[in-house]
């Protein structure tokens, strides 16, 4: 039997990346998925894959969240499912991150995971049973130094309001974090990888299985904590991150030292990145990493 037959689950970020990977992963598994994305476009090619429904939403908007969360649930006859993998990356360390610039990640990361459960709960709360997985970082976990300032203090807020809502949803709704480290994704390919196709070493280096992971490694770890498989596992932060957290072998390089591995993969990448949005305050766009 599909391990998530029945389920109607809303997964934010589900045009791409790990949001994508992981409403192809529910669909799969029987779920409908409802998958919303501030591009509707891209979100209606993902859905139309997997046979779910299609919403645009801007995590940062309350207004736009209550809406889409809204028609979600009428499109499925409910919600039994949340999935929070919107999120936007910002490289900065204290001197250079502006107020603003502070501002608009913690508000993406941390409010709209906060609006989107919120708008979610009442669907949730009269369903049977419900679960909520949102994405951390492993530098949310444990950070490995100077940088990152405003992405660092977002992700370590989604984790504590993670654990403070599974007490507080429990014993109707299980809330759950999942924390990625490096994940190879088309939107990374180029930059961490050589021209060899190899994972540069620099980055492997970071962590204990000297490797990224892929997309649909994080959605699987997603899957286990949406379905009944884990029916009693609630407020935990899951690293899924390649041993980085706790195991790393060596240092990072002098001149990635104290990095989150994202922003080591951003310094690589900048010279790469053609789309305009390197500053999330001026246009930023939401990541799925």
């Amino acid at each position: 039997m599909a391990r998530l037959a029945g389920r109607k689950i809303l997964i934010t970020g589900g045009a791409s990346g790990i949001g994508r990977a992981t409403a192809v992963l529910c669909a799969r598994e029987g779920a409908s998925v409802a998958v919303l994305d501030r591009s509707a476009e891209a979100a209606n090619t993902v859905a139309a894959g997997i046979g779910g429904k299609a919403f645009m939403v801007d995590v940062a908007d309350p207004a736009s969240v209550n809406a889409a969360v809204e028609q979600a649930a009428a499109a499925m006859g409910g919600l039994d499912g949340v999935v929070n993998a919107a999120g936007i990356f910002s490289s900065e360390g204290l001197t250079d991150t502006t107020p603003e610039l502070f501002n608009r990640i913690l508000t993406v990361n941390v409010t709209g995971t906060f609006l989107v459960i919120q708008a979610a709960e009442r669907f949730l709360r009269a369903a049977d049973s419900a679960t909520i997985v949102n994405i951390g970082s492993g530098v949310g976990l444990k950070p490995t130094g100077p940088g990152s300032t405003a992405y660092v203090a977002s992700k370590g807020g989604v984790i504590a309001m993670t654990r403070v809502l599974a007490m507080e949803l429990a014993p109707k709704i299980r809330v759950n974090v999942v924390c990625p480290g490096m994940v190879d994704t088309a939107m990374t390919e180029s930059f961490i990888r050589n021209n060899q196709g190899e994972i540069r070493p620099e980055i492997a280096r970071l962590y204990a299985l000297g490797r990224a992971a892929s997309a649909e490694e994080l959605a699987n770890a997603i899957l286990f904590l949406t379905s009944a498989e884990s029916s009693f596992v609630t407020g935990i932060a899951l690293p899924v991150d390649g041993g980085r957290t706790y195991h790393c072998r060596t240092r990072p390089p002098r001149d990635f030292r104290g990095q989150d591995p994202c922003a080591v993969l951003l310094i690589l990448g900048r010279a790469a990145r053609t789309d305009g949005s390197r500053h999330p305050a001026r246009g930023a766009r939401h990541a799925r990493l």
